[in-house]
């Protein structure tokens, strides 16, 4: 039986090696990409769904629009919901820099007269078991904003002098919390949201 002579190590070979093996991965890094492309922009639409259901009042159409956020480098999204023709209320999807783990989106839903109808979490990487009680699945911690009017309502921590009961061990993620809620609420009043 023969043995098969191996390739020697020269310079050439290498590269040609390397160049194969690198071909070979990025093909199979697109085509991944490519398969899972579709699924997660429908999983991303289908939340964004839930959240305008859960935020707003029930509807039959709904128009949107990008606004510049009064205080932030990002646009906020603006979906406002009618029925029969008339203004149900607006959700704005908004954001905020100082979670403690950075950035997270959540939905805002205000009504016609000024009230917070409900909000929602999008996305977010806050410390699980802390942090992540801004989400309604771990705890109903945000249900105190619902039926406030921001007008009266300060958007704050207890502790910085506003009306907002921080989640016990994670002040941040209320104080960021209350930051994106304020960022929506200002940013639909300029807008002209408030009647």
């Amino acid at each position: 039986m023969s043995k098969q002579k191996k390739p020697e190590s020269t310079f050439p070979n290498m590269v040609i090696a390397l160049l194969l093996v690198t071909m070979i991965a990025g093909l199979a890094l697109g085509g991944v990409y490519v398969v899972t492309k579709e699924p997660i922009a429908a999983a991303k639409r289908a939340k964004l769904e839930n959240a305008l259901g859960k935020v707003l009042p029930e509807f039959d159409t709904l128009k949107n629009k990008k606004v510049p956020a009064v205080n932030g480098n990002d646009s906020l999204a603006f979906y406002t919901g009618y029925r029969n023709g008339s203004e149900v209320g607006t959700a704005v999807k908004t954001y905020t820099e100082k979670g403690y783990d950075g950035r997270f989106d959540i939905m805002v839903g205000f009504t016609p007269d000024n009230r917070i109808e409900n909000t929602a979490v999008l996305n977010h990487t806050e410390t699980p078991g802390l942090g992540d009680k801004i989400e309604k699945s771990k705890s109903d911690w945000s249900k105190q904003f619902n039926g406030k009017n921001p007008e009266q309502f300060q958007l704050k921590v207890k502790k910085d002098g506003g009306d907002v009961d921080a989640i016990t061990a994670a002040t941040i993620s209320s104080r960021a919390f209350c930051d994106a809620t304020k960022r929506a609420y200002e940013t639909y009043e300029k807008e002209g949201g408030v009647k």
